[in-house]
């Protein structure tokens, strides 16, 4: 009877441990010609961003300064689009949104795991990556609500920081969204509204450009 309940053990010690080396999901990626389900994947699957501003300060003063910066546009899976920040005004590049709100934000799949594991490179077309331009708003009322669920449950240690460093919540206001590379393209309007609809208004004149997730762009770089 103990030999049973030792093997017994050992075969569930050795399952779990099975369990545990297996990989993870695959990433659910939307089809490479869907270009707005693209967009709003990658947006909703990367926790930060780079932000770019012009500084304001010396040694760099009228220059692009680009910053870290956590970001969240709703929950993984069901996002809006809209990238929201937790801002404080003692924060170098916020100072400089002070002066002057426009701002630019990239993201890349490279922040998750799928770049890695697929063996593509950073600045691979194949690794998608959106960069949004537009102006960074302060936001009040209802909207600031759901900014707060939407960060504090990705950023959970952004409910302790300092309460004296006056915080407040924000986001980018999108209006253009320039990429070089690939010519796939969709509305603005199409990537906010598409899966989730947003209720900021767009501007369904802008256009939205990605670099797709193709095998023909990988064979068209190798040829001769």
């Amino acid at each position: 009877m103990k030999e049973m309940e030792v093997n017994m053990n050992t075969m569930l010690a050795a399952g779990l441990l099975l369990l545990f080396a297996m990989p993870g999901e695959p990433y659910r990626i939307p089809p490479h010609e869907e270009v707005a389900r693209m967009a709003r994947f990658v947006a909703n699957q990367c926790n930060w961003a780079s932000m770019a501003t012009i500084s304001t300060h010396e040694p760099v003063q009228g220059q692009p300064f680009s910053n870290a910066f956590s970001i969240s546009d709703g929950p993984v899976g069901s996002g809006t689009g809209v990238p929201y920040m937790f801002l404080t005004s003692m924060e170098i590049s916020v100072q400089d949104l002070k002066v002057n709100p426009q701002a630019s934000l990239s993201m890349s799949l490279a922040q998750t795991d799928f770049c890695k594991n697929q063996g593509y490179d950073p600045q691979d077309p194949l690794c998608a990556h959106i960069i949004f331009s537009g102006s960074v708003l302060e936001i009040n009322g209802t909207e600031a609500t759901f900014a707060k669920k939407a960060l504090f449950s990705r950023h959970p240690e952004m409910v302790d920081w300092p309460t004296d460093h006056n915080w407040f919540f924000a986001k980018m206001n999108i209006t253009k969204t320039p990429l070089r590379g690939h010519h796939s393209g969709a509305t603005l309007s199409h990537f906010l509204y598409t899966k989730t609809r947003s209720r900021q208004r767009v501007d369904t004149s802008l256009s939205l450009k990605l670099h797709p997730n193709t095998e023909r762009d990988r064979r068209r770089r190798s040829d001769p």
